[in-house]
């Protein structure tokens, strides 16, 4: 029940409170949760307080109001592990899931410069550019840059739908050991906010990934731009325990 003595609020009580009935089944996929009247008179709370929780829980699409019906528990979005290294195309195909990726920009050698997050700044990459459309919506634009020399030749190839990670092991004998990531909320403009559909009002969330392998650290340097509105991307951490 809510902790009216709590220091968290009542409307973020609520939300968890709920949550937690979903995850147990108590509300299945596609059911009515009760009415903004019907909680507050569960929960001797004010109908305004149950409007707040209801729409923190849309906000995470956890529910979905349909008008003049009620609300109602949500699908589950995808959830893609945005830190397989295995590769993008896999992380998608692992929830089984269709992935159409398509090339930008072609790929060839460049010189890298003006941007100190980049491992190949001040010396030059191969670089290319490719996007990723489930079921013919864009979800993923991909800037990839690559050692000139581990990938010597990668540029005669066709990278059309191909994934770099499989081409890496197949074409080169490599495997990435390790590697990290940074996170942000960003704004596209121009030809990157065209190709996502999204307005260059629209927040998405922008990933650096530095994968490094034993042959050389930072050997593939990425800048993700995701649509979180079409998927969860999340990142799988493991190797905790209590000492």
């Amino acid at each position: 029940m809510l902790n009216t003595q709590s220091p968290i609020p009542l409307y973020h009580q609520l939300p968890d409170l709920l949550t937690a009935r979903i995850r147990a089944g108590e509300y299945g996929v596609g059911d009515r949760i009760p009415s903004e009247h019907q909680l507050a008179a569960a929960f001797g709370i004010g109908r305004p307080t149950v409007r707040q929780a209801i729409d923190v829980l849309v906000r995470r699409r956890m529910l979905v109001r349909r008008r003049g019906s009620g609300t109602y528990v949500a699908e589950a979005d995808h959830e893609v592990d945005l830190f397989s290294l295995a590769g993008t195309t896999s992380a998608f195909q692992g929830q089984g899931l269709t992935v159409d990726t398509r090339v930008r920009r072609q790929i060839k050698r460049v010189a890298v410069k003006g941007d100190s997050d980049n491992p190949f700044d001040g010396g030059e990459a191969f670089f290319f550019s490719r996007r990723s459309l489930v079921d013919d919506v864009p979800v993923l634009i991909e800037d990839l840059y690559l050692h000139p020399e581990l990938f010597d030749g990668i540029d005669r190839m066709n990278l059309e739908g191909r994934s770099i990670a499989a081409i890496a092991a197949e074409r080169y004998y490599m495997r990435p050991t390790n590697g990290r990531q940074t996170f942000r909320i960003a704004y596209l403009q121009d030809g990157r906010a065209r190709d996502l559909g999204v307005a260059a009002s629209t927040p998405i969330l922008a990933v650096k990934r530095y994968l490094n392998f034993p042959q050389a650290e930072n050997a593939i340097y990425a800048e993700l731009f995701c649509r979180t509105d079409q998927f969860v991307f999340s990142q799988t951490i493991g190797g905790l325990a209590d000492e």
